[in-house]
């Protein structure tokens, strides 16, 4: 597994960023729009990514740079699958009139073949869920015999067509986002690239459970009650033939919007979780849209390597009516298994169990 953010351009440089309790979220001018809070890669962190090709954006680098050393040991064969997450892709080439090119199965289509893919490129664009869902979706895949193995890559850039949105939405934070604090005043956009080799083979984790449910509540609103959230969740542990209490931490969605983190302290309390040691990335990373899932499945999986439990960065008192157990210091236990949530607009829910495997 690897990643790429305004932390770093590997694992280990983010990891060590986070255990230093740094944020990439500062101000940045993006387009027209000036001082928005966001993670955003800096030209002088720009140069040490990969280049691809010699017009690539800065999101194929982020892609590229992300993915090659994952490839590089896993050589992709005709059994290899290759998913793709992204929200908006190369979504910036509108602007240029290049219509076409905007297209994310082109971005796709790119980055297959810039890293070798003999297969072609299964794109998942399913709003903020969707780096989890390609996870879930290469393990479906080798499940039902499909694939002997998969390379899950995802990836997003801030824009202004993005930052515009969430700002009509009246979303942003004008500082960096709290998740679940009771100050919180929005989210903050976030730009990164996660990339996870998934194998029939056994490996340091394994993927016990996971599902997605859309509750279809409203195009960009969550459930008042989290049920999508919780059947979510409920049906992961189902798979795993585990009991939802039986995980060691939760890695929320956590986006610092008033609806969103109440939705989850509802239904995390409706399933008896309140206790469970949780935490949102969104204060180091903001929101990374479709890479999201990902890049935060990754640091998860780090964490329970190193036996961290990482603290939920900006929190100071709990903002949701549900009480849930957020982490505020960083805190040395074993961990063994993980529950891992995403959530999105037109009611996506997604959630999966990963269990660390006992050599």
């Amino acid at each position: 597994m690897n990643c790429v953010s305004p932390l770093g351009i590997d694992l280990v440089s983010n990891w060590t960023q986070l255990l230093k309790g740094n944020s990439g979220i500062v101000q940045h001018d993006v387009g027209r729009i000036k001082n928005s809070y966001t993670s955003k890669i800096a030209p002088e962190e720009a140069i040490e990514l990969l280049t691809p090709a010699e017009d690539s954006t800065l999101l194929e680098r982020m892609l590229f740079t992300t993915a090659k050393p994952i490839v590089a040991k896993h050589a992709p064969t005709s059994r290899t699958a290759f998913v793709f997450s992204t929200t908006k892709g190369n979504v910036s080439f509108l602007e240029e009139g290049r219509t076409s090119d905007a297209a994310l199965s082109v971005l796709a289509k790119k980055a297959a073949e810039a890293l070798g893919f003999k297969t072609q490129p299964i794109v998942v664009s399913h709003a903020c869920v969707s780096g989890l869902l390609a996870l879930a979706v290469a393990k479906r895949l080798i499940q039902i015999g499909q694939y002997d193995d998969a390379v899950v890559l995802a990836g997003d850039v801030v824009s202004e067509f993005v930052l515009s949105g969430f700002q009509a939405f009246q979303a942003m934070s004008p500082f960096p986002c709290k998740p679940f604090d009771k100050d919180r005043a929005g989210v903050s956009l976030g730009e990164a690239a996660a990339c996870v080799y998934v194998s029939k083979e056994k490996g340091a984790f394994k993927i016990v459970g996971e599902a997605a449910i859309n509750d279809a509540n409203h195009i960009s609103g969550p459930s008042r009650t989290g049920e999508g959230l919780v059947q979510s969740i409920q049906r992961a542990a189902n798979e795993a033939r585990m009991d939802v209490m039986d995980v060691d931490f939760i890695s929320a969605h956590g986006t610092a919007t008033l609806y969103n983190d109440e939705m989850e302290a509802v239904a995390f309390h409706r399933l008896g979780l309140q206790e469970i040691p949780m935490h949102s990335l969104k204060g180091y990373y903001g929101h990374t849209l479709g890479a999201s899932g990902l890049l935060e499945t990754v640091i998860a999986l780090k964490a329970m390597q190193e036996h961290v439990l990482l603290p939920t960065l900006g929190f100071e008192e709990l903002g949701v009516s549900q009480p849930v157990n957020i982490i505020r210091t960083i805190t040395r236990q074993p961990l063994m298994r993980l529950l891992k949530t995403a959530s999105g607009f037109g009611g996506s829910n997604a959630a999966m169990m990963i269990e660390k495997v006992d050599y």
